[in-house]
């Protein structure tokens, strides 16, 4: 078997970036922040591992009368296999959500708001969820993307204090009203004394012990309804709530975003992606707790007027491209991409149709062999080839390379044969999303799971139907995500295929 060509290595990028240059010590403390993430992110997944266990631990006993008390008043013992379910299947790790009756719907919100933060994260995994999940879910919970109550007054005051210490007064204003609040903390506009417009990140005290108490309460409710019911077994919740922990634990450390928000400032410029930026870091005021960063220009893409922009800056199928463009190359030439990339992260100004991407505390990182797994994957998806794509998961690392296959592939061929007959063999965007679940089923059963880099991939690619409907209704995403996939392999500095 051949070796996949290497990835360009970031660090050389960072050093190379001129607009992180541009900001005075960022450069060197940029490489301090992208180097002892390595470390921090091993350490991160380690402890999602270990709280993800189902078992005893002594911050879990409060935390299991507290959630036995929250069932109660929800009156509904099955609620949290439900939420836990829902919010699996908005990560992609299951294509058939559970069913959601208005009463059940209701009890689940019930839940999320007795439940605090952890809930509430839950509850923003199913809101940002279109195309995942039936419109009822995502509506239900859209409340968690924005509702999340803020800090008491003078709480974000002393957390900067404390954190920043006499870095403080480079804050010379703050808005002390949050432009949003969610369920890690909250956002504020500052202005700092040389005059640069920022944003200005606050978490939430005492998160990290309820994260970890909670996580375990998960824990032992995904085991739990997988020994009462077949289908939260073929869920697989014990594995979403390892990938949730995972996910949670890295954003709760604001220092590995200040490195995602590097790297990928990084990565963007050497692609010559002008029309597309992330946030700099502010050095010397980003702690675990507090992140500092440039405010930079634009709306949601949710709330452009498509009909309004045909030929102005924001032309809808000028932003689609590039807007598909941009996180395929970067995910594809250098390994690292945005890993939610919802409407509410995707930021386009009006005056130039350019984008900007915020909110990095999740990002999706490949090595070499699983940035090849992942063109192989696509490769194989288009052709509707069973094979291609349990091979695909071998060089990803999801499948062992001595596993007999042989199963796995007749399983999926016969899935992908079937799903053939019905489409009359066409090959649409929406298939992508189908296919990908057939093959998420037939990994579970066969005690199999899909990595959590390529998981936050695909999901990115089903959040392009929102993004096209958004910006270009009429587009054909399909034949742009081809069009796209064709550039980038006829690239002559990049060999996919060594």
């Amino acid at each position: 078997m051949s070796t996949p060509p290497p990835l360009p290595r970031l660090d050389v990028l960072i050093r190379e970036s001129a607009r992180l240059a541009e900001m005075p010590g960022l450069t060197s403390q940029a490489l301090r922040w992208h180097h002892d993430a390595k470390d921090q992110r091993a350490v991160v997944e380690r402890e999602a591992r270990r709280l993800a266990s189902p078992r005893i631990w002594p911050d879990t006993i409060g935390s299991l009368l507290s959630m036995g008390w929250r069932v109660v008043t929800a009156a509904a013992p099955d609620v949290p296999f439900q939420l836990l379910g829902a919010a699996a299947a908005a990560v992609g790790l299951r294509v058939e959500p559970p069913h959601a009756s208005a009463g059940m719907l209701e009890r689940a919100q019930r839940l999320v708001r007795a439940g605090g933060p952890t809930y509430v994260k839950l509850g923003q995994f199913i809101a940002t969820a279109d195309g995942l999940l039936p419109e009822e879910w995502v509506s239900a919970f859209a409340w968690c993307r924005d509702e999340a109550p803020a800090l008491p007054d003078g709480v974000a005051l002393r957390v900067l204090a404390d954190e920043l210490g006499v870095e403080r007064e480079r804050l010379v204003w703050l808005d002390e009203t949050p432009l949003a609040a969610g369920s890690i903390g909250q956002v504020h506009r500052g202005r700092l004394d040389d005059g640069t417009e920022v944003v200005v990140k606050v978490q939430r005290p005492g998160l990290r012990r309820q994260f970890r108490a909670d996580i375990e309460t998960l824990a032992l409710t995904a085991a739990l309804g997988e020994k009462l019911h077949g289908g939260v077994r073929a869920a697989n919740l014990s594995g979403f709530v390892e990938l949730f922990a995972q996910l949670a634990l890295e954003e709760l450390d604001f220092r590995l975003e200040a490195a995602n928000l590097v790297d990928s400032s990084a990565v963007l410029e050497a692609l010559g992606a002008d029309h597309m930026r992330a946030p700099r870091p502010i050095p010397g005021l980003v702690t675990e707790r507090v992140l500092v960063m440039e405010l930079l220009p634009g709306v949601s893409y949710s709330r452009l007027d498509p009909s309004g922009a045909v030929d102005g800056a924001v032309n809808g199928e000028r932003l689609l491209h590039l807007g598909i463009k941009g996180v395929v190359d970067a995910t594809l030439k250098h390994g690292v991409f945005h890993g939610d990339l919802h409407a509410g992260n995707v930021l386009v100004d009006e005056a130039t149709g350019s984008f900007s991407l915020v909110d990095f505390g999740i990002a999706g990182r490949l090595d070499a062999a699983q940035r090849a797994g992942l063109v192989q994957y696509l490769t194989a998806w288009a052709m509707s080839d069973a094979a291609g794509q349990i091979a695909a998961m071998q060089a990803f690392g999801a499948i062992a390379h001595d596993a007999d296959t042989a199963p796995l592939v007749a399983e999926l061929q016969a899935e992908l044969d079937r799903l053939q007959e019905r489409t009359a063999g066409a090959v649409t965007f929406d298939q992508l999303g189908i296919t990908l679940g057939r093959l998420l089923q037939v990994m579970a059963r066969h005690g199999f799971r899909m990595p959590k880099d390529l998981v936050l991939f695909f999901k990115n690619l089903l959040y392009l139907s929102g993004f096209a409907a958004s910006v270009a209704p009429d587009a054909d995403v399909l034949a742009v995500v081809q069009d796209v996939l064709l550039e980038l392999m006829a690239d002559p500095d990049l060999d996919l295929a060594a």
